[in-house]
């Protein structure tokens, strides 16, 4: 062979070496990214080729399959589509999914490894899919969603010896099934959605944190009794009435200006939300106290997983003296999703402790088989016991004599702690309406709840925890122990 013939076949050879690398490395290592690609027309028309698991609340699903016409042979349905659309997510063949439907997809669709058997691998065939079984409670969900009906909002309601979500609603909401299919009118209702100003899509239980306002001086009493600064709800405070912020010429007073707030008790101040003893308070404490307490109850922890993960809950740390008092009133720059102040009830009713929030029972594969069973966590011990029972008291002044009246029910011990917080250029917009709770029968079962209600048609003036949060927080404590 001659030498130009032989470098030509060397080339040749290198480049078929080079092609069958290639063929190696996509057929080998880059499958799986290319099976899973949204991108790939097959990965949709694997997931839709036959009816999903479906998604369920109290033993019942909420979600279905119909079929279709069209090369995607299955579309997913909704039964409430609304009502659960907080919990579910949506499923489209073509915007994708989220929430439930996303982070268990494998297990709806049946290519989750665990579902899979030896027949199947024989036969190249998907398992038949899973079902993910929620916590939530339909009458909690129901109630909650009733009472916020026509508010911009959300609430969540949980079990404190458990940590189980009860009820997660957030309004307004949407129709999943709406644009489940791959129609034009499918298209058409997902502009639709997208385009709402209200942003229906947003799920403000998980995802909107906002001020807590008063809501918050319940983390800043647990603060005070647990670093000493006070040895009971019942001791005199150190609060002068007004109060004028640390270095500047700013005078805090009180929305009730005949309320008795000057040295007040820490149950009065509950009581009446003196704004003034707490902001006091948290100077006194100072913000590495009161940021330490508030991470007990998951502030500042932005891996809160039901599993649908939730937005970070926040308190500051970059503050000066008069922001640390203005946050220790839930303003400055605190943020808090409805499920944080969730959580602060939660470890109040349970005793100090606090248990991780959890949205799925279990999952079970198409036989009703269990797959994985998820038992409650503790998220850790946000106070001592005797704290927690002194806050409970204070609660329950707060509802029997306070701020609270509205979240009052025959027959159930209520503690409750109302919240309205400012936004807005110099505080012009409508008020954020909050109202934290929890509820305990004679049998000791219990639930806590917190409710926000971020808009409503109430006139400004008119906007209260009591008035547009306490009623929700009452609808769905009375559906979970009523």
């Amino acid at each position: 062979m001659n030498k130009p013939l032989r470098r030509v076949s060397v080339f040749c050879l290198v480049l078929v070496l080079a092609l069958m690398g290639w063929v190696t490395w996509i057929q080998g290592a880059r499958a799986s990214a290319y099976r899973d690609d949204p991108h790939n027309p097959r990965v949709a028309i694997d997931k839709y080729g036959a009816p999903l698991g479906n998604i369920l609340v109290g033993g019942e699903p909420v979600t279905g399959s119909a079929a279709t016409s069209s090369t995607l042979k299955y579309k997913r349905t909704y039964k409430d589509g609304p009502l659960y659309a907080p919990v579910t997510g949506f499923s489209s063949q073509i915007f994708g999914s989220n929430q439930l439907e996303s982070l268990y997809g494998g297990l709806l669709d049946g290519s989750d490894s665990r579902l899979r058997n030896p027949a199947d691998a024989l036969t190249r065939t998907r398992a038949k899919g899973g079902d993910v079984a929620t916590t939530i409670d339909p009458k909690v969900q129901k109630a909650g969603y009733q009472a916020l009906a026509g508010k911009k909002g959300a609430a969540v309601a949980m079990d404190p010896a458990t940590g189980r979500i009860l009820g997660l609603v957030s309004t307004p909401s949407y129709d999943p099934g709406k644009f489940a299919g791959s129609s034009a009118a499918d298209q058409k209702a997902w502009q639709k959605m997208s385009g709402d100003p209200d942003d229906p899509e947003v799920n403000r239980a998980l995802r909107q944190p906002l001020p807590p306002g008063s809501t918050f001086k319940l983390v800043v009493a647990a603060a005070a009794l647990e670093n000493g600064l006070y040895s009971s709800v019942d001791e005199p405070t150190d609060s002068p009435d007004p109060y004028t912020l640390p270095h500047t010429r700013t005078t805090l007073k009180n929305e009730n200006a005949a309320a008795p707030c000057k040295n007040a008790t820490l149950r009065t101040a509950l009581q009446y939300s003196c704004n003034t003893v707490f902001a006091k308070m948290a100077v006194d404490l100072g913000k590495d106290k009161v940021r330490a307490q508030a991470e007990k109850f998951g502030f500042n922890n932005d891996k809160v997983d039901t599993p649908v993960r939730a937005a970070k809950s926040v308190y500051p740390s970059d503050m000066d003296q008069a922001q640390t008092a203005l946050s220790g009133i839930g303003q400055f720059d605190d943020q808090a999703t409805p499920l944080q102040m969730a959580m602060v009830a939660s470890a109040i009713a349970g005793g100090g402790e606090l248990k991780a929030p959890q949205l799925v029972d279990k999952l079970t594969d198409g036989g009703g088989n269990t797959v994985q069973e998820n038992s409650p966590r503790t998220y850790g011990r946000a106070m001592s016991a005797r704290t927690a029972e002194q806050l409970r008291s204070a609660m329950r002044t707060v509802v029997e004599q306070g701020t609270g009246a509205n979240a009052k029910i025959d027959g159930l011990t209520v503690g409750g702690k109302t919240g309205t917080a400012q936004h807005g250029v110099d505080n012009s917009g409508t008020p954020y309406a909050w109202f934290v709770s929890y509820a305990e029968d004679g049998a000791g079962h219990q639930v806590a709840v917190a409710v926000m209600v971020e808009d409503s048609d109430a006139a400004r003036g008119e906007v209260s925890g009591n008035g547009l949060a306490a009623p929700v927080a009452r609808a769905m404590m009375k559906a979970a122990l009523g």
